[in-house]
This record gives C-alpha cells, sequence and structure tokens, in this order.
C-alpha cells in the first residue's frame, strides 16, 4: 500500500533531519519564528474558505506541473484570493521540498498550511521554524494517542491543525481528540478513487462548530455549491488549480465570480 511506503519513507527522512538538525535546535529556531497569520482564525473569518495547494507531483498523478515555480505560484493564489494556502513538502511521492515552504512564508501574508505525513513531534516544531502557520494530521496513519499527543503540542506552540480522515471511525477520532478542524480527503488512499460525497455523507457526523473542509476531486462552481449546500465550510483544492494557467480565473469560475 502506497501509504504504508510513504510513512517509512518518512521516518527515514525525519532520522536524516535529525542528524543534520538535531531536535534541540529545531524546537529554539521554532520559539524565535512568529506565526504571520493564524490558519484556523482566517478560516473562521470566512463563510466559504478555499485552500489553494503547492503542489508539483502525486503518487496517483505523477508531475503536476513540469514547469514549477512555488513562490510565483504561492503569489499568484494570494493575488486570486486565495483564503490559504497548502504547500506539500514531502520529497519523495509529492516532489515536495521544505525550501518551498520556507521560501513562500517570506512572500505572502496568508496562512499556510504544511503538507506533509507527520509521525514525528520533530516535523511539528519544524513546520513551525519553516513559516507553516498549521500542520495536517492523517488519522489513517497515527495512533489515537499519537494523533492527540501531536495535536496538544502544535496547539502549544501555536500552530493550527487539519485533522484528515476518511471514514466515521477516523471522524470519531478526530472528535475525540478535539480536533477543530476536520478534513475529508475524497481520494481513496487504497485505490486513489475520487467521490466527493465522501465529504457530504462525513459532514453530518461532525459537530457544527468545527470546521470541515473538503479535499480532492472538487473541479467546478457546481461542486463548490453542492458542498457549500451541505454545509461544508471550505474546500482544499491542489490538481484543478495547479493545471490552470491564469489561477484567478479558475478560482473565479469556482466561486461564481
Amino acid at each position: 500500500m502506497i501509504l504504508t511506503e510513504i510513512v517509512t519513507d518518512t521516518k527515514k527522512r525525519v532520522a536524516r533531519g535529525k542528524a543534520e538538525i538535531g531536535m534541540e535546535q529545531i524546537i529554539r529556531e521554532a520559539e524565535q519564528k512568529t506565526i504571520a497569520a493564524n490558519f484556523e482564525k482566517t478560516l473562521r473569518e470566512h463563510s466559504f474558505s478555499y485552500i489553494c495547494e503547492v503542489k508539483k507531483a502525486s503518487p496517483s498523478k505523477g508531475i503536476i506541473a513540469h514547469d514549477f515555480n512555488p513562490v510565483k505560484l504561492a503569489c499568484e493564489y494570494e493575488a486570486a484570493g486565495a483564503t490559504a494556502l497548502s504547500v506539500l513538502t514531502e520529497p519523495t511521492f509529492f516532489k515536495g521540498d521544505i525550501a518551498y515552504l520556507r521560501e513562500i512564508s517570506e512572500h505572502v501574508k496568508i496562512p499556510i498550511l504544511r503538507k506533509d505525513f507527520i509521525i514525528d513531534p520533530y516535523q511539528i516544531y519544524e513546520a513551525k521554524a519553516i513559516g507553516a502557520s498549521a500542520i495536517l494530521l492523517i488519522c489513517a496513519i497515527l495512533t489515537r494517542d499519537e494523533l492527540r499527543s501531536y495535536h496538544e503540542l502544535a496547539t502549544k506552540i501555536g500552530l493550527s491543525v487539519l485533522v484528515e480522515a476518511h471514514t466515521s471511525d477516523e471522524i470519531a477520532m478526530a472528535i475525540e481528540i478535539g480536533a477543530t478542524i476536520i478534513g475529508v480527503n475524497n481520494r481513496d488512499l487504497k485505490t486513489f478513487e475520487v467521490d466527493i460525497n465522501n465529504s457530504i455523507r462525513l459532514r453530518a457526523e461532525v459537530p457544527r462548530e468545527i470546521i470541515f473542509v473538503a479535499e480532492s476531486g472538487i473541479t467546478t462552481r457546481d461542486d463548490i455549491i453542492m458542498l457549500s449546500n451541505n454545509k461544508i465550510d471550505a474546500v482544499l483544492i491542489g490538481e484543478y488549480l495547479m493545471k490552470s494557467h491564469d489561477k484567478k480565473a479558475a478560482l473565479d469560475q469556482l466561486k461564481g465570480v
């Protein structure tokens, strides 16, 4: 299963990171970093939020953007009216890099979600140190205790947390540990098939006060209308926008402008 391969590779990556920049140093760097924009607060200030993703590749689609300039993309998204950004930092399967997020954070004012496979506290401190406003925690790769511990740590150091779930059991786990933002990935991690009705079905299981984000498979204004009508609060959009030559026109089309 691809998720198992990614986690195995991530463990090696974290070990290399700790060898290059020790835990004590990364904690110091995180403590010295000021978060420019609060991710959760920003989402709550909007009736419907658009989280636009900077993503070069994915395991299911391969290279999405051959002419990839992360800072230029991020600035285009911000100018187009994105509520927040999602930046891939996983290098092997998604061709991301922590350097992308670090550079982007120096050029935009909107909040940035670090999109990665967080399996170690080191990555949480690292996320803040490189300029992220929020992290992603994926229920499918964490135990309940890990999810709770990592959520508490991120919150303690000032990061918002998007907890990603795929099933009713994972939704229940996210609610139990106190998640204030829950995202449902409409892409099946085993088959890679996409069904945005997955978000609509699981929204009914989440208390209204929790921000609910639909991830993957959103490509039309009709999709947005359907999700909004079903009390979805935000969408995370990657591939559709990445493939659009005019980011503002594409985002305007989704917004119905």
